[in-house]
């Protein structure tokens, strides 16, 4: 099983790897097909299902299925271009995406919000059909935003787990036993053996280049997050904090009376700026989903700004651990908090943190995985249940608390040898049953928890 950093992490646009990204992937992908396709197209049409209908609204999903349609892909979203294309399709009900016609589309009335019809593939289902001069459906695909912007034909996903069609990789492990098997075996670390895979398909100056793209668009979210204040959209009126934390902790820094615990609110503001921006549509990295993109990157930017001895050239071997963690997550359990709840995001988030930062601490293959499996552990059961279907609430705080876990399991990790009782593969696949069992009105719904116990109109 190969699944890359560059597929674990993408960069993207908030607030919703899943409702926001994947639903835009998946329009670029429907244009694809039309434009292979011998049909002559006049129109295009929409529906959401499932959670992307019940949440959909404050995810912003009809915005980002609208702008896919129109040819906008996430890595290289223009918000200016993207305004402007909406403001000219209220006036005229086209879009204009490229080496296509014009497109009759009016969001009134060919965008459809779902909420009693169920796709049964995933709690993520759109449908997208494109219409002849009369009006008539000539090409419908389904398609399912599966978590962390990844997206799967109803095809695809009926075939089972994504398959891997690439040359073989050195060090193909699917499980963490496998893993940590190849690492006693070869002698590598888990990053070593990450960067293999990689550079045997893509080539090391790919590496390089783009783990240092990740790194400088998470470092550049955390610092718009630190000085920039306001209110976030979407009608709850929660005001952006992390200027105000950061601010104090700065006038604080070097005061000999700072209490030890201090520390936690660094780690929390760092990864609340991201989420923050997240929550404002702006520009993030998915790690590996856009409600959980604060974990990472705090973490990171923990160990870089207040480790001693740490250093940047250490990036690279954070983000491949990390990712490696992620796979694992992604491939044999879940990252979407709509499958299985907030375990899957800011869990698999804490996992992958505690993971790099246990690595970049010198800790050994067997400690690293330990230190994921701590960090996932403390997140069983964590419900998805955002108010009004935002990403502010309580997903901005949870990913402080969910920097200061991954940090806590790596020290941990760290002050073992290892040894510990229960497998990462164990606690993966717990997590797995505990989504399947999870009540759909605690999986990304706003059906349930806090959703419905806060008052938000």
């Amino acid at each position: 099983m190969f699944l890359s950093v560059f597929e674990m992490f993408k960069v993207g646009i908030g607030p919703s790897s899943s409702h926001t990204m994947g639903p835009m992937v998946a329009a670029a992908r429907f244009l694809e097909m039309m434009r292979a396709s011998p049909f002559q197209f006049a129109g295009v049409r929409a529906s959401l299902h499932g959670s992307l209908a019940f949440t959909g609204v404050g995810h912003a999903t009809d915005r980002a299925t609208i702008l896919g349609l129109a040819g906008f892909v996430p890595d290289t979203y223009d918000h200016d271009k993207a305004e402007a294309t909406l403001r000219a399709l209220a006036e005229t009900h086209m879009l204009h995406p490229a080496d296509l016609p014009p497109l009759r589309f009016d969001p009134a009335s060919d965008l459809i919000f779902d909420y009693d019809t169920a796709l049964t593939g995933h709690a993520n289902g759109m449908i997208l059909m494109a219409t002849d001069a009369q009006g008539d459906v000539t090409l419908r695909q389904v398609f399912y935003s599966i978590g962390g912007g990844f997206v799967m034909t109803e095809e695809e996903l009926a075939a089972g787990k994504a398959t891997d069609e690439g040359p073989p990789v050195p060090y193909p492990f699917k499980s963490a036993a496998e893993m940590l098997e190849m690492a006693e075996t070869s002698g590598q670390s888990i990053a070593g053996m990450k960067r293999a895979n990689e550079v045997s398909r893509n080539g090391d100056p790919h590496l390089k280049s783009g783990t240092k793209r990740l790194w400088q668009v998470m470092r550049d979210c955390i610092d718009r997050g630190l000085t920039t204040e306001g209110i976030l959209p979407g009608g709850l009126q929660v005001k952006r904090r992390a200027k105000g934390i950061h601010d104090k902790l700065m006038a604080e820094r070097g005061m000999n009376l700072t209490a030890p615990h201090t520390i936690n609110d660094w780690m929390s503001v760092y990864a609340m700026a991201v989420n923050e921006e997240n929550a404002a549509g702006g520009q993030v990295v998915t790690a590996p989903t856009n409600g959980a993109a604060g974990v990472l990157p705090a973490t990171l930017r923990y160990y870089l700004d207040h480790v001693p001895g740490a250093s940047e050239a250490h990036v690279e071997d954070f983000l491949l651990t990390a990712a490696a963690i992620g796979g694992l997550v992604k491939y044999n359990a879940s990252i979407s908090g709509a499958e299985a709840g907030c375990q899957a995001e800011v869990g698999s988030a804490a996992a992958m943190a505690a993971a790099g930062l246990c690595a970049v601490m010198g800790g050994t293959p067997q400690q690293i995985e330990n230190a994921a499996e701590i960090a996932l552990e403390h997140h069983l059961g964590m419900t998805c249940d955002p108010v009004k279907g935002l990403v502010q609430v309580p997903c901005i705080e949870r990913n402080g608390l969910g920097a200061i876990k991954a940090v806590s399991a790596a020290s941990l990790a760290l002050r073992g040898d290892g040894t510990h009782l229960v497998p990462l593969d164990a606690c993966i696949e717990t997590m797995r049953q505990t989504g399947a069992d999870m009540s759909e009105k605690y999986k990304e719904t706003s059906l349930g928890g806090l959703a419905v116990n806060v008052p938000n109109c």
